[in-house]
């Protein structure tokens, strides 16, 4: 990945408000409960976007056999991808992947 830079920190989601712990083995991207993130990149972990929009976990798809969450920026409508964490919250990812409509 082009210019990636590791920063594996933890944080409060702005979406459910819990507190995020580092992942540990790579760079923390996304809310482990809801899987909202936060449009904070232009290159993974720069933190150099100004946009600071919630990224909102849209669709789920298969690359390389690894499942990535779909996020699309509720400020300004990018979408960008992330692979999906160990501890991500599969019912969260499930509800993803069906739309919602479980």
């Amino acid at each position: 990945m082009k210019n990636f830079k590791k920063l594996d920190e933890g944080f409060v989601c702005l979406n459910c408000g819990k507190k995020v712990e580092p992942l540990g083995y790579t760079s923390r991207n996304h809310c482990p409960h809801c899987l909202y993130s936060l449009h904070v990149d232009i290159n993974p972990g720069d933190r150099a976007n100004t946009c600071l929009g919630l990224l909102k976990p849209v669709g789920i798809e298969t690359k390389k056999g690894e499942y990535v969450i779909i996020f699309r920026c509720q400020k300004c409508g990018k979408e960008t991808r992330n692979k999906v964490a160990i501890d991500d919250d599969y019912s969260q990812i499930l509800k993803v992947s069906t739309n919602g409509k479980l």
